[in-house]
């Protein structure tokens, strides 16, 4: 226990931290085996135990961890031409909210967020221009930017690929490689704004592999679903997630 106690930041429980741990595993599973879901619920809990000053850099460089390690675990069936388009556009968010770094209201963002997700679901498709290098581009740009701040954009990446994407596999990988490059520049930019991460590298690491065990057991448990049960149970996923953050952003609105 006093080997633990050493690996964890003084704001964090030993008892807090072995269950976050465990709660990594099994939403990577959620998000290797159901296509996403995971790292929103990852957040939802960790809100409980962490500091909020904590919250978003340390989730953030929780998922640039899992997200990596379920791309190298899935890299054949990533898009990489969907992928190409959607760096640019990571960079020129991630580059404006350094620039900008301000409090904005997340009762706004979260309910652009969930409205987008529920269109993206069960919507018409997006016109070809929106699917292709220029809308990517965008999609990338604006969820990259609205990550800093909020840090619940996964749901509308992955409507995103969703609409793109109509194999299983191709989802989650190409998912997983999108939301590695979104989450990387986090540990840049809170890094530059005060933020030390070196106190939260135990609790990091720990998260990450058990986030690897996690995708390790989901990816297996993916290949027993069909392609379409696969879309109908992430669709719901999605529209879940999405109803939350609208009550989430009413509870914001009105407090």
């Amino acid at each position: 226990m006093a080997l633990l106690d050493s690996l964890l930041p003084p704001a964090l429980e030993p008892f807090a931290a072995l269950v976050l741990v465990l709660c990594s595993l099994l939403t990577s599973m959620i998000t290797a085996s159901l296509g996403a879901g995971g790292g929103v619920l990852l957040l939802l809990l960790m809100a409980f135990w962490l500091p909020p000053a904590a919250l978003i850099p340390v989730h953030g460089m929780i998922q640039l961890g899992s997200n990596g390690g379920r791309a190298l675990l899935t890299w054949r069936s990533i898009d990489w031409r969907l992928i190409a388009a959607f760096a640019p556009g990571v960079l020129v968010g991630a580059l404006l909210a350094a620039w900008l770094l301000v409090e904005l209201p997340v009762w706004l963002w979260q309910s652009i967020i969930a409205t987008f997700v529920l269109y993206l679901c069960w919507g018409p498709r997006l016109p070809g221009l929106a699917l292709g290098v220029p809308g990517t581009f965008v999609a990338a740009a604006l969820t990259s930017f609205a990550s800093m701040f909020v840090g619940a954009t996964g749901p509308l990446v992955a409507a995103f690929v969703k609409q793109i994407q109509r194999d299983r596999f191709a989802t989650v990988a190409t998912f997983a490689a999108a939301m590695t490059l979104q989450h990387a520049p986090k540990a840049l930019v809170f890094g530059f704004a005060g933020f030390v991460f070196l106190d939260w590298l135990g609790f990091i690491a720990a998260m990450i592999t058990a986030g690897l065990v996690g995708t390790w057991i989901g990816i297996r448990l993916l290949r027993q679903i069909s392609d379409r049960r696969f879309a109908l149970t992430l669709n719901i996923l999605l529209t879940l997630l999405a109803l939350r953050l609208l009550w989430q952003a009413a509870v914001e609105l009105v407090a």
